[in-house]
């Protein structure tokens, strides 16, 4: 019987933020200003790895408000009836202290597909308080269109507004809790 490592998503120092192309010719970028959630590691061979993160739709921050309402409108994200997205990892392969890939099912807009995040581990550190702390960078690209966010407008010119490609890059540090005994 081994154990597992409890680490809790400290969301004052963690981000998730995206990338979209606007009018074809320029990058929007935003973030969702919380991100909470939890990682288990087992001390396995190799090591079985449990991410479960969840993120408030109405945290989304892309430093023009008018824009933000629309995208928590149904044209969007619906956050009044999609409150938020959520990400459960099913698979990862590599190291927990260098590159790896976590895969899991990614649920935005009541809709759920699979993904893979590549990965790098940025290292552990005691804090100022006496605990643990590890940091970790993940990236993945979607199109919005699989999650049902099918919204967008023709250019005179031809193309559209916005682009169906979004990149997600996520940013986070954790705080170790104490260890349990594996089941």
């Amino acid at each position: 019987m081994g154990t597992s490592t409890n680490w809790t998503i400290d969301t004052t120092h963690s981000t998730a933020e995206f990338a979209v192309k606007h009018l074809m010719i320029s990058t929007v970028k935003g973030r969702f200003g919380k991100v909470d959630g939890t990682v288990s590691v087992t001390d396995a061979t190799p090591a079985v790895v449990a991410v479960d993160v969840t993120i408030p739709v109405a945290s989304i921050d892309t430093r023009e408000e008018k824009r933000d309402a629309h995208l928590r409108s149904p044209d969007f994200f619906d956050a009044e009836k999609f409150p938020t997205i959520t990400f459960k990892s099913t698979g990862f392969s590599g190291s927990t202290t260098a590159e790896f890939q976590l895969t899991g099912n990614l649920t935005i807009h009541g809709v759920t597909r699979a993904v893979t995040l590549k990965g790098e581990a940025a290292g552990t550190v005691k804090d100022p308080w006496g605990g643990e702390r590890s940091g970790f960078s993940a990236a993945t690209k979607i199109n919005r269109k699989d999650f049902g966010l099918t919204w967008n407008a023709a250019l005179e010119a031809g193309g559209v507004v916005v682009g169906e490609e979004v990149k997600i890059s996520i940013e986070v540090e954790l705080v170790k809790q104490a260890a349990v005994a594996a089941a």
